[in-house]
């Protein structure tokens, strides 16, 4: 056993998989066992707990954890003191941040926020409702939601506030979207006394460091091809490099070589451009990390 450990909750549930997935690309291998909260990384300086993403940020807030990953929203319903290393954005289903929403049935005569004055409100987020009902100067009657948050207006409940992604969940139920309450995406958080140890800070910022460079590659490719030395500007210009391309010379004077960074999404237009600008040799590679 190190004489050194970062102890690092990992989000339980719906973000579990994705994590996983993320570290992976970072270069970290996570195994979740059976029946276990503890799962195993292939890097002994660091323990890893899977902890729901509600309880995430007052676990790293008491010290229990070092650092952890868990959703914004959690961390403003929990009020949760803690560091705010960096904002990951990645979750279950895509890239987009997720939006907690309120919502009423389609039929409802609900129009805004204000229209819920004495009105019964379900979430699973009660302190982020309560305030939110408070800055509107609203009073209503906000109750705990255990699940399926979405069946109960209209009979259990006059709205709701839930979090959705693609809101393909409420349209199935029939839920009319009436205001935004708060856009969330996961953080990597610390405990300040962990970040404020240097091995803890060195360890938690070079891991932040590698999941950003996962996220970064995500969707692009790298390119590499010869190019004729006079065809060079034009073959730049048709480039949209995420840096300045890199060029350098080849044995023959007359050619050098390129290297880029382009969203995989528009090889297959440029492509055709740059060997008819003059191109040669055109190779496409998948990138794992990108570090800026």
């Amino acid at each position: 056993m190190p004489e050194k450990v970062l102890r690092l909750g990992i989000p339980a549930g719906s973000l579990q998989e994705a994590t996983a997935d993320l570290f992976r690309r970072a270069g970290y291998k996570i195994t979740f066992h059976n029946r276990s909260y503890y799962p195993t990384i292939d890097d002994e300086e660091i323990e890893c707990m899977s902890i729901r993403a509600q309880e995430m940020a007052r676990y790293v807030q008491d010290g229990v954890l070092d650092a952890g990953i868990t959703g914004y929203d959690w961390i403003v319903e929990t009020g949760a003191d803690v560091h705010e290393v960096a904002e990951l954005v990645f979750s279950k289903v895509s890239r987009r941040p997720v939006r907690w929403v309120l919502c009423v049935p389609e039929d409802s005569p609900v129009q805004n926020v204000r229209d819920l004055q004495g009105k019964r409100i379900a979430t699973e987020a009660v302190g982020l409702t309560t305030r939110y009902l408070e800055k509107h100067g609203v009073q209503a009657r906000v109750e705990f939601s255990w699940g399926a948050t979405e069946v109960k207006p209209p009979k259990l409940a006059d709205a709701i506030v839930e979090v959705t992604e693609t809101g393909s969940s409420l349209r199935a139920n029939r839920l009319r979207i009436v205001d935004e309450v708060l856009v969330s995406t996961p953080r990597f958080i610390a405990n300040h006394q962990s970040y404020q140890d240097p091995w803890k800070r060195q360890k938690i910022d070079d891991l932040v460091l590698m999941l950003q460079g996962a996220l970064a590659a995500e969707g692009k490719v790298g390119l590499m091809m010869n190019v004729p030395r006079e065809s060079l500007q034009q073959v730049l210009e048709l480039l949209p490099a995420l840096q300045k391309p890199t060029v350098s010379s080849l044995a023959d004077e007359q050619w050098v070589d390129v290297l880029t960074v382009v969203d995989e999404s528009v090889v297959r237009h440029i492509v055709p451009r740059l060997k008819a600008a003059g191109a040669r040799g055109i190779v496409e590679y998948p990138l794992n990390k990108v570090i800026p």
